[in-house]
């Protein structure tokens, strides 16, 4: 089973799910962008988000000029992972909170133990 949502009411979704990410957290964020894709690269659903960046754990110089970092949303992984819309709020605020460790240079182990993997 998954959800059906076009891109306009999933975006609306996933905005509605960042307004209940601390804001202290969101504070700590610098050069990031968060963007949503409909599927990764190699076209697999397996994967339901990505940080694709250098994480704050491994910069040295890092500063003006620099590419943001990216956190991406796999759109239909994520409708086909969830059976429904509370779920789905779910599994975007988990997948959120998991790239924006991995950006804080959390490892897979420790977001798990956080109930963020």
């Amino acid at each position: 089973m998954s959800v059906e949502l076009d891109a306009q009411a999933f975006a609306e979704l996933v905005d509605d799910v960042f307004d209940t990410i601390p804001q202290h957290v969101l504070d700590e964020l610098d050069n990031v962008v968060f963007v949503i894709e409909d599927r990764c690269a190699d076209g697999s659903t397996d994967l339901l988000g990505e940080y694709d960046g250098l994480a704050l754990t491994e910069r040295t110089d890092y500063g003006l000029g620099d590419l943001p970092d990216r956190i991406v949303l796999y759109r239909i992984a994520l409708l086909e992972h969830c059976a429904d819309l509370d779920e789905l709020r779910h599994e975007v605020h988990v997948t959120l909170l998991h790239e924006i460790g991995h950006y804080f240079g959390l490892e897979e182990h420790r977001l798990h133990e956080l109930g963020w993997g």
